[in-house]
This record gives structure tokens, C-alpha cells and sequence, in this order.
């Protein structure tokens, strides 16, 4: 990568932030903090390795994400605009009535989801199923998946683990957002997921472990996932819930807060100074 493409990259990722902010500040209320925790993983994926177009965007021959943790949509929602499968006007719609942005993702209603999530613990699941379904069909498209802290405590998450290693699904590629908070609390109050490479390993994964804000980090992980010939990968992603959101980075109570005009204003100015800074 470089240094120009490392800096896109940055000052694509805080525009992200700058329009989900934007998107929940206009309805008042939203799940703020594991949608922007999980800002630089969307963006190297829609911005340097996914493969779709917005203008075909149920291209069989397309790459497909399941964002198993359905409520960081309004993240993935920011990306989708910002790549054109709808209007950035949509964007101020979200969760009110009629609209196509629903406050989890719908396949039925969105451009550009591929599949209908938020019940925690699923989305894995229908990850492996499109990547066996693509290995049945011979079709090239890589499968891509982001779970969380509430689907790492699933059941059903790791009967997909299992399933994926059995199959020896190395067309899917799947990223834990490890920001270690979910909405009771720090996940060491609620349910320890320790060691957890060690837990995907044993499950048969190919599996890294990488600081989640870090492009060059995640850019690394990606292209070794893309060369695991006979395993699926797991990339875990040390992350900090509420990244760059100046009022509520590091909270657990930004799981699903308000937000008025003047945090959004405040917060956005901030990200404003961090773009200046970038050389």
C-alpha cells in the first residue's frame, strides 16, 4: 500500500464516520458506538478488496458481506451511499417510517445488502451457506462476514465455525469487531470470550489477530486470508467501541444512545481536525 492509498484510506474512513454521525444525529437516536468501531473495516473492504458495482448490485459474479451484527448498519449504510448503490439523501431516513434503511439490515429493502441480520448469532450462519452455496455454483465471488462481541456468545455462531472448517470453506472471510463491549457492559462482566484466537484455531480457522483501526494492518490480514488455500479465516480485530466519536469513544453505553445537533456538530468538528492533520 501506499502512502497516497494509506491516506485515502484515512480520510475515507473519517468521512464515513462524518455521514454516520450525520445519519443517526438526523433521527436523534441510533446504535452509534459498533457502528463506528467498525468504520475501517468496511472501508478497506468497499474501497480496496470487495468486488461488486453499485450499478449491478445482484451481480452473481459479485464478492457478498453479511453484517451479522445487523444493528452497525447505519455504518454500512453511510458506505453504501458514499459508493453509490442510493443516494446519500436516503441517509436521513434511517428507521423512520417507509424507508429502505431499516435500523438492522435488510436484504429486501436495501441496495447493496446482500443478506436480512441483527438477531445475533445468525449471520455466520447464512455467510457459510452463500459461500458453500457459491462453491456449489462455481461462482468466483468471495464471502465476506463481520461478527461481534453479542455473536461471539452464540451457539449458533460457532455451529457455522464448525460447519465452515468441515467444508473447508477458504472462500469465506470473516472479521470479529473485538471492541470487548456489548450492550450490558464490558464483555468480562457479561460473558469472557479470552483467548479467542486460540478458540478459532481450534475450530480450524485460519486466524489473525490485528489492531482494527490499523489499514495497513488490516489490508496485511486480508491479502493473507485471500491466500488461504484450503481453510476459512478469521480476523479478529482489536477495536475501541465508539472510535472517533469525540463524545462517547470507549463507553458501553454507546451501544444504542441519543444524539443531538450539538454532539453531532461537536463530533464532527473534531473529525474535521483529525482530516487536517493527515500529511
Amino acid at each position: 500500500m501506499t502512502t497516497d492509498e494509506l491516506r485515502d484510506l484515512k480520510r475515507k474512513a473519517i468521512e464515513i464516520r462524518r455521514l454516520t454521525i450525520d445519519e443517526i444525529a438526523h433521527l436523534g437516536i441510533g446504535h452509534v458506538g459498533g457502528s463506528v468501531s467498525i468504520v475501517e473495516i468496511l472501508t478497506i473492504l468497499y474501497y480496496r478488496h470487495l468486488r461488486n458495482n453499485p450499478g449491478n448490485p445482484k451481480d452473481p459474479m459479485r464478492d457478498k458481506f453479511v453484517m451479522s451484527k445487523g444493528h452497525a448498519g447505519p455504518a454500512l449504510y453511510a458506505v453504501l451511499a458514499d459508493r453509490g448503490f442510493f443516494p446519500r439523501e436516503m441517509l436521513h431516513t434511517l428507521n423512520q417510517g417507509g424507508t429502505s434503511l431499516p435500523s438492522h439490515c435488510d436484504m429486501n429493502r436495501t441496495p447493496g445488502i446482500d443478506m436480512t441480520t441483527g438477531s445475533l448469532g445468525q449471520g455466520l450462519s447464512a455467510a457459510v451457506g452463500i459461500a458453500l452455496g457459491h462453491r456449489i455454483q462455481n461462482l468466483p465471488g468471495r464471502v465476506f462476514s463481520l461478527i461481534g462481541d453479542g455473536d461471539t456468545n452464540e451457539g449458533q455462531t460457532w455451529e457455522a465455525a464448525m460447519s465452515a472448517a468441515m467444508y473447508g470453506l477458504s472462500n469465506l472471510i470473516a472479521f470479529t469487531d473485538y471492541n470487548k463491549m456489548q450492550i450490558d457492559g464490558h464483555i468480562d462482566d457479561v460473558m469472557k470470550t479470552d483467548h479467542l484466537a486460540d478458540r478459532w484455531t481450534s475450530f480450524g480457522w485460519f486466524t489473525q489477530q490485528i489492531d482494527g483501526h490499523d489499514f495497513e494492518a488490516l489490508d496485511s490480514a486480508i491479502q493473507a486470508a485471500l491466500q488461504e488455500p484450503n481453510r476459512p479465516s478469521m480476523i479478529i480485530a482489536d477495536t475501541i467501541k465508539g472510535r472517533g466519536v469525540s463524545f462517547c469513544e470507549g463507553d458501553f453505553k454507546n451501544h444504542n444512545m441519543p444524539i443531538t445537533a450539538e454532539l453531532a456538530k461537536e463530533a464532527i468538528a473534531a473529525l474535521d481536525k483529525e482530516e487536517e492533520a493527515l500529511v
